[in-house]
């Protein structure tokens, strides 16, 4: 892999009345794993179903039903902790964390609190200007998913949908080691672009598929570092909880809003209440929802009806082998291979989709100007048509073939342009579109030759003015590509035009 090395970039600092104060982030991830049943039944994850249609008996918390734990939901969390770098613990076990509300019909959620699935990991968030932050996972672990309680139907009434119930989730808790909310929106975004490419959650955050509970304080410039030597938490500051943010521009507002109430209150000589807390995005406020329960509020004990999961280091070793190229190696293979800068190389990574499509226009083709194509053209054209990757009417291939096109000096970068349209709105083959359209560009000297003595001798005035003034020798090149309609090689028509002027 190649070496990239990084700065650290610069902490988040908030002016106080009384001073500067610094932001201390830690998140939980919730992602749900992409299988099509859910952790401890057959039930269906689709989402989307009619509500309460992927209920299975279990998930409805029906006497005598027993969980049966899903093997390829914890093939999925071991596939995620090698992804991110993380210990694999050969030996889990479940437990009951126990609350009541109504979209949780067993009155408790099977989860991992005392032996998670994944231990110790880190992640490499990239802020740009050639700056990251190294954030460590401190665990991961599965559980099950509550339901879905909804307010808006009825007047007087509210309703459950169970289709949820069950459904696995990977929560993946990081460290404190974020220093600002723009910080802790790309250390989501990373987390979600190691999953896609790994296959284990689709981060559909507006699905829901995708959510983070922020954990925002507020310490003195120094404390972190006090923090850094001793691990004393206290130095810290008192955290707030800010609940299910799915939308990277709410975490940010929501972490921005949350730090300036913290700083207010400790400045006028109050004390932070350690709380759960929601983000109203509309009013750009964070308010109460409850007081933050310890793990002793929720009485975790062992779940009884689930043996300590026990997996082998084969198996992990099997799942191991067969992980993709993960975005940061094809990042580096990318700068290297095709010689692209790291701004272009992030763009074609960010996503494994576009990173795919890129590599076949690539193939065989000069690299930078495949990414050139890619970003700019074609990005920019499904953008503005609101499209993915997945939905280009241009194929890898016949992109490719207009790079090829391009760099056979068959076609100038302005006629490829055209081409590019043709056959982005019509499927036609673009060397079918330059022949039959008769785009081909012209490299034969004579001709071009021709058409400049004509532009110059028809030109005298201007003549004796771009020989006072070279810069203007560009209207004669202007004026050659016009007679040509636009097929002389650009090129040519320059070294011609500055021969003739200058001769």
């Amino acid at each position: 892999m190649l070496d990239l090395t990084y700065e650290t970039p610069k902490i988040k600092t908030i002016a106080g009345a009384t001073g500067d104060w610094e932001l201390v982030i830690g998140l939980e991830v919730h992602a749900q794993v992409a299988t099509k049943a859910k952790l401890f039944s057959g039930a269906s994850t689709q989402f989307g179903a009619e509500p309460n249609s992927n209920v299975a008996f279990v998930d409805a918390g029906m006497p005598g039903m027993l969980p049966v734990i899903n093997e390829e939901c914890v093939a999925y969390a071991v596939k995620t902790g090698l992804g991110l770098k993380a210990e694999i613990n050969l030996m889990s076990a479940f437990d009951r964390k126990n609350y009541f509300y109504p979209d949780l019909p067993q009155g408790y959620q099977i989860s991992q609190l005392y032996h998670p699935i994944v231990g110790t990991g880190e992640v490499l968030v990239e802020m740009g200007n050639g700056t990251a932050r190294n954030v460590r996972i401190e665990r991961i672990h599965l559980e099950q998913d509550a339901g879905k309680s909804i307010h808006d139907m009825d007047p007087t009434m509210s309703f459950v949908d169970l289709n949820r119930t069950g459904v696995a989730l990977m929560e993946i808790v990081s460290f404190p080691d974020i220093r600002g909310p723009e910080e802790a929106a790309a250390y989501v975004s990373k987390l979600r672009q190691i999953m896609r490419y790994l296959g284990t959650c689709d981060g559909n955050m507006q699905n829901g598929n995708l959510r983070a509970d922020v954990n925002v304080s507020v310490c003195r410039p120094g404390d972190y570092e006090k923090f850094q030597e001793t691990g004393d938490f206290g130095v810290l500051g008192t955290r707030c909880e800010i609940k299910n943010m799915n939308s990277m521009r709410f975490i940010q507002a929501a972490i921005e809003h949350e730090a300036r109430r913290q700083i207010a209150i400790i400045e006028d000589g109050g004390e932070i209440v350690q709380e759960t807390r929601l983000y109203d995005p509309d009013k750009d406020e964070t308010r109460s929802m409850r007081s933050k329960e310890e793990a002793h509020d929720y009485r975790y004990f062992p779940d009884p009806d689930l043996l300590p999961l026990e997996i082998e280091q084969a198996w992990v070793d099997d799942i191991a082998a067969s992980l993709p190229e993960l975005p940061d190696d094809k990042k580096a293979r990318f700068i290297k291979d095709f010689g692209l800068s790291d701004y272009d190389a992030s763009v074609l990574t960010a996503d494994v989709e576009n990173a795919g499509y890129f590599e076949a226009v690539a193939d065989g083709n000069d690299g930078k100007l495949a990414a050139n194509w890619v970003i700019n053209e074609l990005f920019g054209r499904l953008k503005k048509d609101d499209k993915d990757i997945g939905d280009s009417p241009i194929s890898a291939a016949r992109l490719g073939q207009i790079v090829a096109l391009i760099k056979s000096d068959k076609i100038s970068g302005k006629i490829a342009k055209d081409v590019f349209e043709i056959a982005y709105t019509s499927d036609r083959d673009p060397e079918e579109i330059v022949k039959t359209e008769g785009m081909e560009q012209v490299t034969d000297t004579g001709a071009i030759e021709a058409a400049v003595d004509e532009i110059i001798a028809a030109n005298p005035d201007q003549v004796e003015k771009a020989k006072q003034n070279p810069k203007l020798a560009g209207w004669f090149v202007g004026q050659v590509m016009k007679a040509t309609g636009g097929k002389a090689n650009p090129a040519a028509v320059n070294k011609l035009v500055s021969q003739k002027l200058n001769g």
